[in-house]
């Protein structure tokens, strides 16, 4: 999968969020990298010879600021090579993302990984 087509399934991933959800995502800029660098790998205690990285929050959950809280948005990072080599079909793909892009705006929200629905 070329990285249109990748950029293409992250924004139907998106916009299947329900409505609720549209309205976190306002100060929250949703980007596709090629890769984690290994700098980030490593500051996340991830190993880049057993696992994937897929995605990641940048910035402050909702939790932590407060109502004069002002900066750069917040950044979800949806990482493209990672997803494809762990995926063998477009459906695995596509589900991968929408999975990734929700456990990633649940950090925005404030929740860890141990409190994730899924």
């Amino acid at each position: 999968m070329d990285r249109a087509d990748f950029e293409a399934v992250v924004r139907d991933a998106i916009e299947s969020l329900p409505e609720q959800f549209h309205y976190t995502l306002k100060n929250v800029a949703i980007m596709v990298e090629e890769e984690p660098d290994q700098a980030e790998l490593h500051e996340l205690g991830i190993d880049p010879e057993r696992d994937e990285l897929f995605g990641v929050y940048q910035g402050m959950s909702l939790l932590e600021r407060g109502a004069s809280h002002t900066g750069p948005p917040d950044r979800i990072v949806i990482y493209r090579r990672p997803i494809l080599r762990s995926c063998d079909t477009v459906e695995a793909i596509q589900k991968e993302i929408r999975h990734t892009v929700i456990h990633e705006l649940g950090h925005h929200m404030g929740l860890g990984d141990d409190q994730m629905p899924f």
